[in-house]
């Protein structure tokens, strides 16, 4: 197997744990140079994950002859730019959710690796995570019948910054495209995705309730799979309780699992419970890495492409749109 090298652009919080070190720790995959705007930040995250090279210059990362591919993991303002740049090299490209600021760019994206020849994938890593992949087979083996729907909820503490600190840039949508809602809770449309297939009818309301910021705080859907299954979802970011759970509800039975955290899946038959631990791996997103080194030698392919999570920002902007439109007015 060639061992796959990586060049990376943009390695704060997310490249810390849950990405970073899966590009040297997964077999046939190495990571050989670190790129921030601050150069010091560079060097430093270089050093203590013992990257050669740190740079604060994207263009030396993407013309690096010994940079293989390339992993995306800044702002999401700034996803489609490095993208495009990245394919018109020639590198294949693995860029951090949400995919883009807009169902639009996200096209545009795939448009253009297509056009240069090389693979796009998005880190939607649940796709490649054990319990959502068991998650999987229970409904594929029928655990609980025919699946009928799917109900999604998210209730969350306000996360707002203290006095005189700055924003979160997940509730500024300038840089990330919307707010918590739009930033975290394409995870969970881009999993029913995986479990269910595509999205083909999406009806939302969202709203700012509390006024704490411009990005929508509260945000309800209902929405109709391609496959027959229907979905409802409610995402509320000013309760006073933190907790997250999707329902999958079958003729036979119900299967609760979470998006965010690394509960037992559960499966409801009648009376009887049963809880099915499956915990994440240290480095969620290595998973899905081994399977982009393994599908760069020709020997697998990793199931989140462009084309999947284009279909989530699809979805995103339709929720969206009449809360963005009055956010223009």
């Amino acid at each position: 197997m060639k061992t796959i090298r990586w060049g990376m652009i943009g390695c704060g919080d997310v490249a810390e744990v849950k990405s970073g070190p899966g590009f040297y720790k997964a077999p046939g995959s190495s990571l050989v140079v670190a790129m921030r705007r601050n150069r010091e930040l560079a060097a430093d995250f270089a050093r203590r994950h013992g990257v050669a090279r740190a740079t604060d210059d994207a263009d030396e990362v993407i013309r690096a002859p010994d940079v293989d591919a390339i992993y995306v993991a800044t702002l999401t303002d700034t996803h489609c730019d490095y993208v495009l740049r990245c394919a018109a090299a020639g590198k294949p490209v693995y860029v951090e959710k949400p995919m883009a600021m807009t169902h639009a760019q996200a096209l545009d994206m795939v448009k253009g690796c297509q056009a240069a020849g090389v693979p796009l994938w998005v880190a939607y890593y649940r796709r490649a995570l054990p319990r959502f992949l068991k998650v999987k087979a229970l409904i594929e083996e029928g655990a609980v019948g025919r699946v009928l729907a799917v109900s999604s909820r998210q209730l969350a503490r306000p996360a707002l910054p203290g006095r005189g600190a700055p924003v979160p840039w997940r509730i500024v949508p300038e840089k990330s495209g919307g707010g918590y809602f739009f930033e975290a809770a394409c995870h969970t449309f881009d999993i029913l995705d995986f479990l269910f297939g595509p999205i083909e009818v999406v009806h939302g309301v969202a709203a700012n309730q509390a006024g704490d910021y411009a990005a929508e705080d509260m945000v309800t859907a209902a929405y109709s799979f391609a496959s027959g299954v229907q979905g409802v979802g409610l995402w509320c970011y000013n309760a006073d309780v933190d907790e997250e759970m999707n329902e999958v509800v079958g003729d036979r039975g119900r299967i609760q699992f979470s998006t965010t955290a690394a509960t037992p899946i559960r499966i409801f038959r009648g009376e009887q419970v049963e809880a099915l631990p499956v915990g994440d791996p240290p480095h969620v997103q290595q998973p899905l890495i081994e399977s982009i080194v393994a599908e760069l030698n020709g020997v697998g392919a990793c199931l989140s492409t462009g084309v999947s999570a284009a279909r989530t920002a699809w979805v995103m902007d339709e929720i969206l749109a009449a809360h963005r439109a009055r956010a223009r007015t």
